[in-house]
């Protein structure tokens, strides 16, 4: 039975929500799995996983673990895999898809990247990709003794406490590669916003190049009354109405609320490889052939800009 180790992701002191969906992958498998926990806080942090049901919660807030550079993560967290983990995994995140390439390089292990679902054969286990931009799906086994995978977390659901609390153990920062000290963090820009995060969402409210300079206007008091997120698809993004880190797709964030609404949005097959995990898919759209109504739960064909002004006055009413 394998030994899981899954590493956790922190933002502001707290573990990230999408390090239960690794939680869940863990589950999934069926062995014992722990959490390993590095960054600002991590040993205080690391009480808020505890109750999922880990053999242990690793935990270290060394002054290593300032910057989330990997690496300065990457040796500690092939030390500790080293210590008898047969399986890795992180989320598939930008900390996850930096981390765990490096984390593989280290053990000579194999990588599957950006699972969206793993099968169990006995002591075998097999891991479903994307490719073709999700168009199409195929079966991976990896072959070396320790295997690291990263996960989608569109595909695997936030994992739920299962009672109990699982010991909290405090882990030695491995000595630094020899590439850190030639890695220098400069800073960080993150968009401030008190709407949610657009990969944990739970309604996520999409626009696209059709909005043009009312992106904002448009999209704001919808997402305001839905308590959503924003996204947005590549063209808006390229065209600036859209900030870059609003954008949904292949080449952008990846996501699966309970519901998504595409407005003004044709469905190119870069933007549907980012969304269509969605549990509920809604577009509006003024052209009837555009490709996002093959993938809609419900569709609308009309102007967005008469639309969605509408929809808003009628959910006011409710």
């Amino acid at each position: 039975m394998s030994r899981i180790l899954v590493v956790a992701e922190l933002a502001d002191g707290h573990i990230r929500k999408s390090t239960l969906s690794a939680i869940t992958f863990a589950k999934q498998v069926g062995g014992p799995f722990s959490v390993l926990v590095l960054g600002p806080g991590a040993k205080t942090a690391a009480s808020e996983v505890a109750a999922f049901g880990a053999q242990s919660v690793l935990a270290s807030d060394d002054s290593a673990f300032e910057h989330p550079l990997a690496e300065c993560y990457g040796p500690t967290v092939a030390a500790v895999a080293n210590t008898g983990f047969d399986v890795i995994v992180v989320t598939a995140s930008s900390f996850g898809k930096d981390l765990a390439p490096r984390v593989a390089a280290k053990l000579g292990a194999g990588y599957a990247p950006d699972i969206s679902a793993v099968k169990v054969d006995g002591a075998s286990l097999s891991f479903k990709r994307p490719m073709y931009a999700g168009n199409a799906y195929g079966w991976c086994k990896i072959t070396t003794p320790v295997q690291v995978v990263s996960v989608r977390q569109s595909e695997f659901a936030a994992g739920e406490p299962s009672g109990g609390s699982s010991p909290i153990e405090n882990v030695a920062a491995a000595p630094l590669s020899a590439a850190a000290p030639r890695v220098e963090f400069m800073r960080l820009e993150a968009a401030k916003s008190e709407r949610p995060d657009l990969g944990e969402a739970r309604v996520v409210v999409s626009g696209g190049r059709a909005l043009k300079e009312k992106f904002a206007e448009v999209l704001e008091p919808l997402a305001t009354l839905l308590s959503a997120a924003i996204g947005a698809s590549r063209a808006a993004c390229d065209a600036g109405y859209a900030p870059p880190e609003l954008q949904v797709g292949q080449t952008g964030r990846v996501v699966a609320p309970q519901l998504y609404v595409a407005i003004g949005i044709s469905g190119a097959i870069q933007h549907l490889a980012g969304m269509k995990g969605s549990k509920v898919i809604v577009a509006i759209n003024k052209d009837p052939d555009a490709p996002i109504f093959q993938v809609a739960d419900y569709g609308l064909v009309a102007d967005l800009f008469t639309a969605v002004p509408e929809l808003v006055t009628e959910l006011k009413k409710s």
